[in-house]
């Protein structure tokens, strides 16, 4: 009851239709009340009038409705001082049910904040893993259907409980949080593995976007397809597809690297083979790594580069970012950007130089043989300056230089 009270001093008017024999409502406070009935001649008639007294409590005249079964539907307006006739599909609408026996007790829903628990289209949630993506930023990113399994689900695995509380707090979900990280997740996983055996359903998300993707849940996962246990991804927002879709850059191909390696010597391989790609790389960068960030892929891919710095996507201070390598160098030298990023670099331009005819090729062994090169020496300057692979070049200068490099050979 203390729960209904609280929702009800929120409502400013409110609007309530008895479906059924004819009813007679109770005083509810000062707001405007309906009541449908059905006359002898099937001709149907509403009735509306306004009740002045405040001192009425609701608890007693939802006591009184209780002892008559009926359908009873609420509408809510927030303008306290407006007391006009509401529409039947304007507004919000809530659902009362009453019943005769003392043990049931009304429950009001708002089809505004609330999912449906079930439905015959959709079905039984069936036991396994649910890998559930969640808003990156913005609460009211989150799916329907994300929060259904998030209701129905025994446990969820969380990578921060204090963070995700915020989110279930918000949709007034009450199921248990367990925290599910990195530095746990392998004393975690016999248990959880053990719950999901046993028939339950556990969901996993992770601070923000789906889980796995350079969050907790890959290795869960992975066990998961091992044991024969569902996994069922519940798809969501996710941090690289958001800022891919809004870059400008190429995105037909693209190649996600997410967090670089904290090993430089690591990180320089990464970045090297990043560099001579010709898809669009998608990096997660912390804010208070962005500029060694910066420095060492202007380095490899050189300050031309154009890339996207996305950060804080979908809430109030989202902002894209877009210019060469080395122009973002400088722009984020002298301050610190908040929130996290994810950085867009445009993949490596195909080379437009034509492939030289063999005998352009030629030309060039024969030069370069005749100012007292030797035969390699002269096939790998020439590869060296060319698309044409190193093999194809050498087995020409064999071919048209060997017998003669063979016969100074023996003359000397």
């Amino acid at each position: 009851m203390d729960s209904i009270l609280a929702q009800t001093k929120r409502l400013a008017l409110v609007q309530v239709l008895v479906f059924g024999p004819k009813l007679n409502t109770r005083r509810f406070f000062h707001y405007r009340v309906y009541q449908y009935h059905t006359k002898p001649t099937g001709r149907s008639k509403m009735l509306s009038r306004r009740i002045p007294s405040m001192a009425v409590s609701f608890t007693t005249a939802l006591s009184s409705l209780r002892s008559r079964p009926g359908l009873y539907l609420f509408r809510t307006q927030t303008a306290p001082t407006s007391f006009r006739p509401l529409s039947l599909f304007n507004n919000k609408i809530g659902v009362l049910t009453f019943c005769s026996s003392p043990q049931s007790f009304p429950q009001i829903t708002d089809s505004s904040s609330s999912v449906p628990e079930e439905s015959s289209k959709r079905g039984v949630l069936k036991p396994g893993l649910y890998l559930v993506g969640t808003p990156i930023g913005n609460l009211e990113d989150i799916t329907l259907r994300a929060l259904r399994v998030l209701r129905s689900a025994a446990v969820i695995l969380s990578e921060d409980t204090r963070h995700s509380g915020k989110l279930l707090h918000h949709y007034n979900i009450k199921t248990p949080l367990l925290s599910y990280h990195k530095f746990n997740e392998s004393q975690r996983e016999q248990a959880v593995l053990k719950r999901l055996k046993q028939g339950e359903i556990v969901a996993l998300i992770s601070d923000a976007g789906t889980p796995g993707i350079s969050d907790p849940g890959m290795e869960l996962a992975k066990l998961c397809v091992d044991e024969n246990i569902p996994v069922i991804p519940i798809p969501g927002p996710s941090a690289l597809v958001t800022a891919l879709s809004a870059s400008g850059l190429e995105i037909d191909e693209f190649t996600f690297v997410g967090f670089l390696p904290k090993h430089a010597g690591l990180r320089r391989e990464r970045l090297t083979v990043s560099a001579n790609e010709m898809t669009t790389q998608i990096f997660y960068v912390p804010p208070h790594k962005l500029q060694q960030f910066l420095e060492e892929t202007s380095l490899h891919f050189g300050g031309t580069r154009r890339c996207v710095i996305a950060r804080e996507m979908t809430k109030m201070h989202e902002e894209f970012w877009r210019g060469t390598l080395a122009e973002a160098k400088e722009m984020f030298s002298s301050h610190r950007p908040k929130g996290e990023i994810t950085l867009l670099i445009e993949g490596k331009k195909k080379s437009m130089v034509e492939t030289p005819s063999e005998c352009q090729l030629e030309d060039e062994l024969r030069d370069l043989i005749s100012s007292g090169q030797s035969l390699s020496t002269a096939v790998k300057l020439v590869a060296g300056g060319t698309s044409v692979g190193r093999k194809a070049i050498y087995s020409l200068a064999l071919r048209k230089f060997g017998k003669q490099l063979g016969a100074e050979d023996d003359l000397n």
